[in-house]
């Protein structure tokens, strides 16, 4: 019914206009058969809450912002999917924020660190420095964490020094020896993303525990694309010992070092064998052997994280680490034995 007011929904349940509002708000202070009436009148006459005026009502803004460095990038929009899922359930609207340089970093945890602007943050793969974590606090903007860890914030982790760990390891239980690592900047990098240096950690431990001499040359670093991929892998497959197997620290990197091997006619994975790491959705139709993260599940559960410590903003902090898993396709193969 066009025109509808709360005032027309309170008179058809025969209610106060103040009972509608609760109702509409989900206050449990409404007996449970008045609150079928408010209902059974608001679907009558088709009656549509005004989102500003709920919003005053409430003392909140009913947003959320999701902070993201990159977040053009494949593993980004999986955990992007995963949190909308939960979102578009909810009474919560969410704004993005692109990061691609510490000063725009800086300025979204200053601006966002007031409650007339969002009801909750959600940071992806950016540790907030102590004094930012305060800012957060002294606001009471409930903040949440993904793919970063901070002990004052709830968080959702991954496993990424199991899983460089595991792909290192797959490719020795091949028979390679010849190993190279190509990643992401590591201290280089100002953001200093923790990932690069787990998974790095976990390749450096699958060679020691294989008593496989770590070569400082078969780590390449650079930017996170396929181009500079395959032109760290075409460095890699000129050294005058080249590797034999490549683990990529994302399967963007991964293409690119796929791309090199086309260019320099090597045969994957006969005769050489790479892996990467995220199992994005086209790493499936190019046959990628891949170290899955369970990107999707991650964002989803960051989301439903944030919900859970806005209702209870004095909770503890808590942790979740969630796993990795090997995906086993046609980019590894064991080692030649005439290499």
């Amino acid at each position: 019914m066009a025109n509808t007011t709360i005032r027309d929904v309170a008179k058809k349940a025969g209610v106060g206009v103040g009972t509608v509002s609760r109702v509409i708000n989900r206050n449990p202070a409404v007996r449970e058969s008045t609150r079928q009436k408010v209902l059974a009148a608001i679907e009558e006459l088709e009656f549509t809450p005004s989102p500003i005026a709920r919003r005053l009502s409430l003392g909140k803004t009913m947003t959320v912002a999701v902070i993201a460095p990159f977040f053009v990038r494949p593993s980004y929009v999986e955990r992007f999917r995963g949190l909308d899922t939960v979102f578009a359930e909810s009474d919560y609207d969410f704004v993005l924020y692109n990061v691609e340089t510490i000063e725009r970093r800086d300025y979204c945890f200053k601006e966002l660190a007031r409650s007339d602007k969002v009801d909750g943050l959600l940071i992806m793969s950016l540790v907030p420095q102590n004094n930012v974590v305060r800012r957060f606090q002294n606001a009471g903007i409930p903040t949440v964490l993904v793919d970063a860890a901070h002990p004052e914030l709830s968080h959702i982790i991954i496993d990424d020094f199991e899983g460089g760990y595991n792909a290192t390891k797959h490719l020795i239980n091949l028979g390679h020896r010849y190993i190279a690592y190509i990643s992401d900047h590591m201290h280089e990098s100002p953001f200093n993303f923790q990932p690069v240096i787990d998974r790095y950690r976990g390749y450096r431990q699958a060679l020691a525990d294989a008593d496989i001499p770590y070569k400082p040359e078969y780590h390449r670093q650079g930017e996170l694309s396929r181009e500079v991929a395959k032109t760290m892998t075409i460095e890699l497959l000129q050294l005058p010992e080249p590797p034999t197997a490549v683990f990529a620290y994302s399967d963007t990197q991964a293409f690119g070092a796929l791309r090199a091997a086309r260019e320099l006619n090597i045969a994957v994975p006969e005769q050489l064998s790479i892996i990467g790491y995220d199992d994005i959705e086209i790493a499936e139709y190019l046959h990628l052997t891949t170290i899955r993260q369970e990107l999707y599940d991650s964002g989803k559960l960051g989301a439903q994280m944030l919900l859970k410590v806005i209702n209870n903003p004095t909770a503890e902090p808590d942790t979740i680490l969630l796993p990795t898993t090997l995906i086993e396709r046609g980019t590894t193969a064991p080692l030649p034995i005439h290499i």
